[in-house]
């Protein structure tokens, strides 16, 4: 999950030469990558729509169980890896980003925040998984102190990753020792990348048994096999969807991270990372928007009033 974090966003970050010298009078915006662009754009994308989730949960109190808090902290961690995008594609073309303090500032934004992504990520389906497998004591045993102790030991995880590289774990003294993604380390490249593909493996075993939960659930109250043939096998398409886009959007940049240093062509770095930063893009999607909860105070926010069948939703384990 963590290798996330090395999408380091734009261009310099990703090089040790600067392909814009903004002291350079001979340097013209005709020159900006049309790949810092993308990545530039997929960051605003990414904050407004976090922005949004965030706005939501914040100002409509009866959003305030466990797996809104999650939702929230995912949100959080996105938008702040959509700023830093947008920070990377500003230090890279508008600051001198030779200074390393700027360099290791965006990286390190970039590191903590795709990281508390991926953690976040894992966190939803752990307590999917609960919720289902301890379906009876559920509530009662998760409780909103217990949901914020996780969120506070993930986010100091992810912030102690971003800040390995300005405690030294950089590859300023040695260029011989960049990953893709300059300055973070190859070691510590491979670390991350490691890391992400440990928790897409525990994510595919969560999601297997909550699958197989489901499908005995299922066998045990539905008398009619109608019940079966839509609910369950919804809820199995869901859920491989589900993973199915977080792997495709982050393990080709992980696999990448792992073989790859910086000599090879910058060109292959941003085509495993724009994928990776567009897994911010469908979060929201995926883990706020469809909830029916969500659903309707955007309704009442926008419009004033809830659609009647929303409002006649029964809210579900898969919905979250």
């Amino acid at each position: 999950a963590t290798a996330a974090a090395l999408s380091s966003g734009g261009g310099n970050s990703f090089n040790t030469s600067s392909p814009l010298d903004p002291f350079d009078s001979s340097t013209s915006w005709n020159e900006v990558s049309p790949w810092d662009i993308a990545l530039c754009v997929t960051g605003t994308l990414i904050s407004c729509e976090n922005a949004l989730v965030i706005a939501v949960l914040f100002y409509t109190p009866t959003l305030r169980a466990p797996m809104f808090i999650l939702i929230g902290s995912l949100a959080v961690s996105d938008l702040l890896a959509g700023l830093g995008l947008i920070l990377n594609f500003v230090f890279t073309y508008l600051i001198d980003n030779s200074v390393e303090f700027v360099t290791l500032l965006s990286v390190g934004l970039l590191i903590s925040a795709f990281s508390a992504s991926v953690f976040n990520i894992l966190a939803i389906t752990v307590d999917r998984y609960l919720s289902l497998y301890n379906a009876l004591t559920y509530h009662t045993e998760r409780t909103v102190t217990f949901t914020y102790m996780m969120v506070v030991f993930i986010w100091v995880t992810c912030v102690t990753l971003g800040l390995l590289p300005a405690f030294g774990w950089n590859c300023f003294k040695d260029q011989s020792t960049c990953s893709i993604c300059r300055p973070v380390t190859k070691n510590n490249a491979v670390a991350l990348a490691v890391t992400f593909l440990l928790v897409f493996a525990l994510m595919m075993q969560l999601y297997l048994q909550i699958c197989k939960i489901a499908f005995r659930h299922a066998q045990q109250i539905a008398v009619q096999h109608q019940f079966m043939a839509t609910s369950t096998t919804k809820g199995v398409s869901t859920l491989s969807a589900i993973l199915c886009a977080f792997g495709a959007c982050w393990l080709p940049f992980a696999m990448y991270s792992i073989v790859a240093d910086s000599s090879y062509p910058m060109i292959y770095t941003y085509a495993t990372v724009l994928p990776a930063t567009c897994c911010s893009v469908i979060n929201p999607v995926i883990y706020a928007f469809r909830n029916p909860d969500i659903q309707k105070s955007l309704w009442m926010a926008c419009c004033g009033c809830v659609p009647s069948n929303l409002s006649l939703r029964p809210r579900t384990s898969s919905d979250v």
